[in-house]
This record gives structure tokens, sequence and C-alpha cells, in this order.
């Protein structure tokens, strides 16, 4: 397929949404507890002309009465930690293939990583400069764009840990769209896997592979970050893991039993307010948090095993 061709033919017949219409401020803490009811990937858009946020995730399927009703207490448990939600309206319905398309266009833009990578979906027409990476992604329905705190931060860490002329390898825990491990392969990291327990997710970083002609390069499986093998069939230079945090700490002793003694640990898809308690717990296996970044409501970490 080429940049800028559309591959919407695998979307199925009947999509659904299921949207809040929230505000601003409580839009992260939205995006973090649809995503925890659903186990869909969530997308967020802000609507600047009326200042709400519209907080999303879709399925091939309608989503029951009995969802909604709990997400309308989510609602209300954001409203007593002291965020205000805005209208908080749950809205479910039926969504043209033509909607989906052009909803992801409004909120992924091309942007780049450094001087050295160049992320872009498949509608954009910006061209890479000089000795820069690109990669170019389709989201289909699959979390992982690089716009997010948590995502963005970890492809900030695929590229600082590159090695120019290659040789690193990366291991992708929760890969959705596969971009953490498509950057990797562009960026010359010479044996890249990754992992996602949900089908669609893999199916989508297979043909985003196939997209940027890399499909040799990078092996992407489904499998659940529970089932990690102790000991594993290789170890890796960098670990990515975009998870939750009671998921992240749960299966601290499998994601770190797939990193080399030199390796580095990168974790994300965690709150601020819990971030403390993920260090914590993978201090307690010898491993020291050395770089940080805090977004909204989201903080990640980088570890490297304590000298």
């Amino acid at each position: 397929m080429r940049p800028g061709k559309q591959n919407r033919g695998n979307l199925p017949g009947g999509l659904w949404s299921l949207c809040v219409e929230t505000s601003w401020e409580a839009e992260d803490a939205m995006a973090a507890g649809l995503g925890a009811l659903t186990g869909l990937a969530v997308a967020v858009y802000r609507d600047l002309e009326n200042g709400c946020s519209r907080v999303t995730v879709y399925a091939s399927k309608p989503f029951g009465r009995i969802l909604a009703e709990k997400v309308r207490d989510e609602i209300g448990q954001i409203q007593r930690c002291g965020l205000k939600t805005g209208l908080g309206r749950v809205q479910i319905k039926r969504v043209k293939r033509e909607d989906w398309r052009e909803s992801w266009k409004k909120h992924f833009p091309a942007f780049t990583v450094g001087d050295v990578l160049l992320v872009k979906p498949t509608w954009s027409h910006r061209k890479p400069r000089r000795g820069q990476a690109e990669v170019i992604l389709d989201p289909g329905l699959s979390f992982g764009t690089g716009q997010h705190p948590t995502t963005g931060f970890c492809l900030s860490e695929v590229v600082a840990r590159r090695v120019p002329g290659g040789g690193s390898s990366l291991l992708d825990i929760g890969t959705g769209t596969g971009i953490l491990a498509l950057a990797a392969v562009k960026l010359d990291y010479t044996h890249v896997e990754g992992l996602d327990f949900d089908p669609v997710a893999v199916k989508v970083a297979r043909e985003n592979a196939v997209l940027n002609g890399v499909e040799g390069k990078v092996r992407f499986r489904r499998a659940n970050v529970e089932a990690l093998s102790v000991p594993p069939r290789r170890k890796y230079d960098v670990v990515c893991a975009n998870l939750m945090a009671n998921l992240l700490m749960a299966s601290r002793e499998k994601i770190v039993a797939q990193a080399l003694e030199t390796g580095a640990l990168v974790l994300a898809g965690i709150l601020r307010s819990e971030f403390p308690q993920v260090v914590e717990s993978f201090e307690s296996l010898g491993w020291k948090c050395v770089r940080a970044r805090t977004e909204k409501e989201w903080r990640s970490g980088s570890f490297q095993r304590a000298s």
C-alpha cells in the first residue's frame, strides 16, 4: 500500500462508539476509567470551540446499558475526587466508516521526535528531512499514535536509547499499533518484537509493518504479559511496557526477566498518583528509576538495574 492511501477494508460492518463528553480537566481521568472498564483503546478529542473533550471507545458490536451505567458511576467517582467533569454526557451510537476515518484526521497530525524520527498518518504528505527516519501509521482500532503522554515518553526513550549503526534489541509489551516497534526498526534496532493480548491490535501492527516495508524485521504476536516465560527465550536491551499500574506491578517479575543485565525498562500507562507505588514495586527487584516525566495526569519512567 502506498502512503496516503487508507486501509479501512478491514473495519467491521457495524462499528459502534461510546462517547463521554467531559471537561479538559477530567479528560485524562475519564480516559483511564473508560479504558479500564472496556479494555479498549481510547481516543480523546478536544473541541476548541466549546471547550469540552470527547473521550471515546469503539467496538464492532453495540455497547450495553449496563456498561453505560458503569461509565456514569465512573463519572461520579471522578467528581468525588474533586475534578469538574462538565456535562458528563454518555452517548452510544453506530458510526459510519467515513466518520471513523475522518475522526482520526482531527487529532493525529504528523510529528517529530528529536531530529531523527518523523511519525505521520497515512493521509499526511509531509516529507522527512535528510537523515530522518520515517514511520507511517494507520491507527485502525488500536491504541498508540504517539500523541498520548505515555506513548510519547516510550517513543522518546526508544529514540534516546538507539545505538548508531544498530545492535540494540527491543521488546514492546502492549504494542497496540506497533508504533514503538516500528520506530525501533527504523532506528536500526536489530531484533524487535511486539506483544499484545488484543488480536485486533496484533493485526493492525502487522499491517503497519507491511505499510512501512519492515514486515521481515519485526515480529508481532498475541501474548498476555502474565504469560511471559521465565526464563525468557531471549533478553532485550530495551523492554517497554505501556500498561496499567496494577498490571505492571502484578507482572513485574516477568517483565524484568525479559531485560538484559545492562538493559533498560520503560514503564508507562501510570497515573501520577500511582507512580510512587510502581517505583517501589520495581525497586524491590533491584531496579532504579533514572528518568521520569509527568504530563497531565500521567507519569512515566525509565529504569535500570541498581548498581
